[in-house]
């Protein structure tokens, strides 16, 4: 990809320390971004996907942040800020995923996936609105295959994912006209080099042969940061058909 798609743009990837977030990351800064990065746990992988950006030619900056408080997210933007001066596309990568049949499910779980997979975004958007208001920015979100089709070993999961993309909508029409705002809902995305067996049954199933990769998603957030603007409002699946079966 063209390198001058993105020059002089800065990027955010939520969670973009490791697995889809650094695919994201690196695709932007590859189209010519800077990049911020965020992480909760994950210190090192953060500092070493800043510096393979930094290779790149790319200013990067990983921040430490936990998007389900207000206080950490308003400081994680102050820092980007801060560091490149402007905020055109904000990612809302970071995520939480838990198997558990729906009656076993805490509490205290239930309302971890829900903060982390919908309030999150919802706190990096909103501290991040004016930035991207002044840049004639874009938000995408990265909901879930799981958001549109009910899995029944993931309920909290894919409500919270459903209210991610009916949050996509709202912002959209909210965001407008100066940002444009849409949703990238994966399907079963291999992160591992090994395939167990239930990849396999999934491959198997899928219309088109095979489970999805990192750099599928990230091509299709490239599509929407890249696309024209008049996209907004969107939900799309990158599941190689998988939702229709």
């Amino acid at each position: 990809m063209p390198e001058s798609l993105l020059h002089r743009k800065t990027a955010l990837v939520t969670g973009g320390a490791r697995r889809i977030g650094r695919e994201i990351a690196l695709a932007l800064a590859r189209a010519g971004a800077d990049i911020a990065i965020t992480y909760r746990t994950s210190h090192a992988e953060g500092i070493e996907t800043a510096a393979e950006i930094e290779l790149l030619g790319r200013r990067a900056l990983a921040v430490e942040c936990d998007v389900r408080s207000e206080i950490s997210v308003r400081a994680a933007i102050q820092a980007i800020i801060g560091k490149f001066g402007r905020l055109d596309v904000v990612v809302n990568n970071a995520a939480a995923f838990e198997s558990a049949p729906l009656e076993q499910i805490s509490l205290e779980a239930w309302d971890m996936v829900f903060e982390t997979n919908a309030r999150g975004p919802f706190l990096v958007a909103r501290e991040a609105l004016a930035h991207l208001r002044e840049a004639e920015g874009r938000i995408v979100n990265i909901g879930s295959l799981g958001g549109m089709h009910a899995w029944t070993g993931h309920a909290h999961y894919c409500g919270s994912k459903a209210a991610l993309h009916m949050l996509t909508q709202a912002m959209a029409k909210a965001f407008a006209p100066e940002v444009s705002v849409n949703c990238v809902a994966p399907g079963w995305i291999e992160l591992d080099q090994k395939a167990d067996d239930v990849a396999l049954r999934f491959a198997a199933k899928t219309p088109m042969g095979r489970n999805g990769t990192v750099g599928d998603v990230a091509q299709a957030v490239l599509f929407f940061v890249t696309g024209p603007r008049f996209v907004t409002g969107q939900i799309l699946a990158v599941d190689g058909g998988l939702g229709l079966v």
